[in-house]
C-alpha cells in the first residue's frame, strides 16, 4: 500500500524508486503527470524572467511608459492563445474522427480486439485474458520466458559437430531472451505505476534484435531440425508477434487519451489566461499597476514577469504533453523488427 501512494506520488513529484533512482529528464519526458510538468516549467519560466529582470539593469517604468513593447507582447500571447487553442483542438477533432466509423468497421474491430484476447486466454488457460498494459506485460514476459527454455533442449539428435555449434548458439539466444523477459517481469513487479508507466516498460523493451536473430537462427538450422523443433521456434515466434501487437494497441489507445487530455486542459486553463492577458493589456493602459514590493524585487518586474508566465500557460501545457508524445513515438519506432538510422 505505502508502495503504490509512492507511485502515485511519483507522477506528481520525482522521488526516487526502485532500480532507476532519480531521473528528472525521465519525469519530465514520460512519467511526471502533465501538470505537474507544467507547473515545473512555469516555475522556471517566472524565475527565469524575474532573475533576468534583476540583473539586466533597465528602467521597467521607463519600459512601460515609453514604449508600447509590453503591450504588443501581450496581444501577441492573446491571438496566439486562441490559434493555438482551434489548433489542437481541431486535431483532437481528426483524432476522434478515427472512432466515427460504420457499423461494418465498428464490429470487424470490435472482433478483432476479441479474438486477440481469446488467443491470449488460450495461452494463459483463462478465459480472463488481460486488459490493461500491466497485466498484458505480465503475461507475455512468462510466457515468452517459459517458452525461450522449452528451446534448450533442441538439437539434441544432431551430429557433433553441427550439435556443438547449433548448443552453443542456441544457449547464448536463449540466455539473451530469457534475460530480457526476466527484466520486464522483474521492472512491472516491482512498481506498480498505472497503466501508463506499464506502458513506458512495454515500449523500452526491444525484441527486435530478438526476432531477426531467430529468424537468422532458424534459417541456419532449419534442415537440421525435426518438425517439432520447428514448431517450438514458430511457437516463440508467436509470442513476439502478439506481445508487439498489444504493445502497439495500447500505445494506439495513450495517443487518443492524451490528445483528448490536452485538449481538455487547453480549454480549461485557456480562459483563465485570456482574462488576465486582457486585464493586463488595459492596465498597462490606464497606468494602474500594482504597488506591492515583495522580496525586494520592483513591483513592475514582478508584475511583468507574473503577466507573461500565465500568458504562456497554454503554450506550457501544449508542450509538456507534446514532450511525452514525440518521446513515446521516438521510442516507439527504434524498437521493432524495423528501425530507422539517426
Amino acid at each position: 500500500m505505502h508502495l503504490k501512494r509512492l507511485s502515485w506520488l511519483r507522477t506528481w513529484f520525482p522521488i526516487p524508486m526502485g532500480r532507476r533512482g532519480f531521473e528528472l529528464r525521465r519525469w519530465i519526458l514520460l512519467e511526471g503527470h502533465r501538470l505537474a510538468v507544467t507547473g515545473a516549467l512555469l516555475s522556471v519560466t517566472f524565475a527565469s524572467i524575474v532573475l533576468m529582470g534583476s540583473i539586466w539593469t533597465f528602467e521597467m517604468q521607463m519600459l512601460l511608459t515609453e514604449t508600447e513593447a509590453v503591450q504588443t507582447i501581450l496581444n501577441s500571447f492573446l491571438s496566439g492563445i486562441i490559434l493555438l487553442v482551434s489548433i489542437v483542438v481541431s486535431i483532437n477533432s481528426i483524432v476522434l474522427s478515427h472512432d466515427i466509423t460504420s457499423i461494418g468497421a465498428q464490429e470487424k474491430r470490435i472482433e478483432s480486439m476479441i479474438e486477440f484476447r481469446r488467443d491470449i486466454g488460450g495461452l494463459t488457460g483463462d478465459d480472463a485474458a488481460p486488459r490493461d498494459p500491466d497485466s498484458f506485460l505480465r503475461v507475455m514476459a512468462t510466457i515468452i520466458k517459459e517458452r525461450a527454455h522449452s528451446l534448450e533442449n533442441a538439437g539434441e539428435d544432431l551430429d557433433d559437430e553441427i550439435g556443438d555449434s547449433f548448443s552453443e548458439d542456441i544457449t547464448v539466444y536463449v540466455d539473451s531472451v530469457a534475460a530480457t523477459a526476466e527484466e520486464l517481469e522483474s521492472s512491472v513487479q516491482q512498481v506498480h505505476g498505472g497503466d501508463l508507466y506499464a506502458l513506458w516498460l512495454g515500449l523500452e523493451t526491444d525484441y527486435g534484435p530478438l526476432m531477426n536473430n531467430m529468424r537468422n537462427f532458424t534459417s541456419t538450422y532449419r534442415s537440421h531440425l525435426n518438425e517439432d523443433e520447428v514448431k517450438e521456434f514458430n511457437d516463440l515466434m508467436e509470442m513476439f508477434e502478439m506481445f508487439a501487437t498489444g504493445r502497439e494497441y495500447f500505445k494506439t489507445l495513450y495517443y487518443g487519451k492524451e490528445i483528448s487530455e490536452l485538449s481538455r486542459t487547453l480549454l480549461v486553463f485557456s480562459l483563465p489566461s485570456i482574462i488576465v492577458t486582457i486585464w493586463a493589456i488595459l492596465a498597462i493602459d490606464a497606468n494602474l499597476l500594482p504597488d506591492v514590493w515583495a522580496f525586494g524585487l520592483s513591483p513592475l518586474l514582478l508584475f511583468v514577469a507574473l503577466t507573461f508566465t500565465i500568458a504562456l500557460v497554454p503554450f506550457i501545457i501544449l508542450t509538456s504533453y507534446m514532450l511525452r508524445v514525440a518521446t513515446v513515438s521516438s521510442r516507439a519506432s527504434t524498437s521493432g523488427p524495423f528501425r530507422l538510422r539517426s
